[in-house]
């Protein structure tokens, strides 16, 4: 029997994501332990790509490297292929390279293979968490230079801000974390009510 997965402004699997215990070095939390539960999995890719019906894409592009998993899950589900915008010096091919401010504020380069794609190839991007934006807009840059067409962005949740509020303007932007719900409240403030009760038990899968 599955799980109700409750209303879509609250779904269960949100009170799964774990609070940063390493320090200010490491994003305020790790959505990844999402991913680990299958099931939780899978309700947060129904919920993307429900929210995506309409839209055309031809290829999703997962921002490195934890937008790798989400970027290739969403590809798989939407019968699309899939692109790696990674870290400069990764990749072992031709790439053109943009600088961009992470979320910590430090200046990094960001590459993608070059030529990725055909003029007007319809993109949608992918990444865990978007909270500045600005690793978004590298890889938004690296996309149009190349002739491609950004159509969507996807991320498990996406906090509100100056150049979010002018991303979801401009693009179609799905997230987990549905906008005027109280997890997005939280998520502005980074920090959710649920960590407080949070166990990391409470993410293992069911064993067989």
């Amino acid at each position: 029997m599955s799980r109700n997965k409750g209303p879509r402004d609250d779904r269960w699997y949100l009170n799964l994501m774990a609070p940063n215990t390493k320090g200010p070095k490491f994003a305020w939390l790790d959505p990844t332990s999402i991913y680990i539960n299958g099931e939780a999995f899978h309700d947060l890719l129904d919920d993307l790509v429900a929210d995506l019906k309409g839209l055309q894409i031809d290829v999703v592009g997962g921002l490195g490297a934890m937008g790798f998993v989400l970027g290739a899950a969403l590809a798989t589900r939407l019968g699309v292929g899939f692109l790696p915008i990674r870290k400069a010096g990764k990749l072992c091919v031709d790439t053109d390279k943009v600088s961009y401010s992470n979320y910590s504020g430090r200046t990094q380069d960001m590459e993608m293979r070059l030529p990725a794609f055909g003029p007007g190839t319809k993109v949608l991007l992918a990444d865990q968490w978007v909270e500045t934006g600005g690793t978004m807009d590298g890889a938004i840059r690296l996309v149009e230079r190349q002739g491609g067409k950004v159509v969507g962005l996807a991320a498990v949740a996406i906090e509100e801000n100056a150049a979010t509020d002018a991303y979801r303007a401009r693009y179609a932007c799905v997230s987990g974390v549905v906008p005027g719900s109280r997890w997005q409240t939280e998520c502005n403030a980074q920090k959710l009510e649920s960590f407080k009760v949070y166990k990391p038990e409470l993410v293992f899968p069911a064993v067989r």
